[in-house]
């Protein structure tokens, strides 16, 4: 993919995966086509905390972006702040503070990520690579005021492209970036993906690599299920499924604008260099397989508002309370009225639980509902996979597999490609060892 056409740069031809994974590795082999050796291409290299988290791992780092550029790559990094850094910053604030403004919690938390790219500079130094810092502003993100979570609503990256233009190596502070009304935005947990998929669209980049301390995406999470497999190629569309349903990297909104801007991703471990998991657009004359993954997540709670009468426009006030209180609410099930009532069953995430319960509480009395619980010690479980548009009975499996095992369910959503199932937390892991297992998708 050349540099995007609507940015005014020029690029000398789109890489194939091979020649992208080939030059990034490692030392050169016999053999390669001599051409492989002129072609130019430009990644975005993002490196998470774990990856960065104390010197010896950023002299590693160094030393990796030295041999891609050797192998005649330019390079644009994106850094995360080092191991726990956040984490010491959000518990200092804590104990500073009661009120913690947003805006000074963005100024905070920022530094983090400031800190690592001045060292990451320092070490490229070292090994004779010019290297030149930005801050998310510096780098060009422009952003909603919205502090602790802003959202991207443009990428200026003039002085990023200056950078690479005259031979040096950017190194962009992740999760970062300036508001409209110029003050310092942290874009979230997780924000250094979002990073590196903007500033790879916006610099027309033939790859975007997350680095992180797994080796790519895997079928399942191989903590839970060991003989779980490490994915070699998924599509967009696949791992948004996933990352809304529990798999935790890449962030879901790096995957969103990477599905949006058609930006190729490349999941790989930062430890072992290995080729990891591509991530592009579904390819249309591809045999998909059946189910690609399975997931849980049991970062939710469950509400149910009992005895709800059943008239037009009750759960359109009810989910517009729920909105206005900034609650995000995932599943709902509406039950077969009866007598006139009904009950209204959702999921919400835990933080946002007793908020929810406040709301629902109060608005329950004004609708003449007859009460309001709920069950914060609940799983969700997902089958994913492309191929269920095209083979049906997918439903049918997963309801019977999880019957075998005696695990009740509770909630059932689907999409064109995913299957979900709330059932109680305490039976997730034995449902998705056995989900995964009836999907034939268990490794050697």
């Amino acid at each position: 993919m050349g540099r995007h056409p609507n940015n005014g740069h020029s690029h000398q031809g789109r890489l194939s995966t091979q020649i992208l994974t080939y030059c990034s590795n490692g030392p050169l082999s016999e053999g390669l086509p001599p051409v492989a050796l002129n072609v130019v291409g430009l990644l975005v290299q993002k490196f998470g905390g774990t990856a960065v988290g104390d010197p010896d791992r950023i002299r590693s780092v160094a030393e990796h972006v030295s041999r891609t550029v050797r192998h005649g790559n330019q390079v644009v990094l994106v850094v995360s702040a080092m191991g726990k850094e956040t984490d010491s910053l959000l518990r200092l604030a804590e104990d500073v503070s009661s009120t913690r403004p947003g805006r000074e919690m963005d100024m905070l938390i920022t530094a983090g990520e400031r800190k690592a790219m001045a060292l990451m500079c320092m070490a490229l130094h070292d090994l004779d690579l010019p290297a030149d810092s930005f801050t998310g502003s510096q780098a060009g993100f422009v952003t909603d005021g919205e502090h602790q979570n802003a959202r991207i609503l443009e990428v200026r990256p003039d002085r990023v492209q200056a950078a690479l233009d005259t031979g040096r190596i950017p190194v962009v502070g992740g999760s970062q970036g300036v508001s409209t009304d110029h003050n310092v935005t942290f874009l979230g947990r997780g924000g250094s993906d979002t990073t590196a998929v903007a500033l790879a669209h916006a610099l027309g980049a033939d790859a975007c690599e997350l680095y992180t301390d797994v080796t790519g995406v895997f079928t399942t999470d191989p903590r839970v299920v060991p003989t779980a497999k490490r994915i070699d190629r998924i599509s967009f569309d696949e791992l948004l499924e996933m990352t809304a349903t529990g798999c935790p990297k890449p962030a879901m909104r790096s995957v969103e604008y990477a599905r949006t801007h058609g930006v190729r991703l490349h999941v790989r471990s930062a430890f072992t260099w290995q080729e990891g998991t591509w991530v592009d657009e579904e390819e249309p004359d591809m045999e998909q397989a059946i189910i690609s993954a399975v997931t849980h997540d049991t970062s939710e709670a469950k509400m149910t508002i009992s005895g709800v009468p059943d008239q037009p426009g009750i759960a359109a006030r009810v989910f517009r309370e729920l909105a206005e209180a900034g609650i995000n609410v995932d599943m709902i099930v509406q039950n077969v009225s009866t007598e006139g009532v009904t009950d209204i069953s959702f999921t919400v995430p835990h933080e946002y639980l007793d908020r929810a319960m406040s709301t629902g509480g109060s608005l329950s009395t004004e609708i003449g509902a007859t009460g309001v619980v709920s069950d914060d010690a609940i799983a969700k479980v997902s089958v994913i996979g492309a191929g269920m548009r095209t083979n049906p009975g997918v439903a049918a499996t997963m309801f019977e597999t999880l019957a075998d095992c005696g695990v009740n369910i509770q909630m059932i959503s689907t999409s064109a490609i995913r299957v979900s199932c709330v059932v109680s937390e305490d039976r997730a892991e034995e449902a998705v060892t056995a989900l995964h297992e009836s999907f034939g998708l268990s490794g050697d």
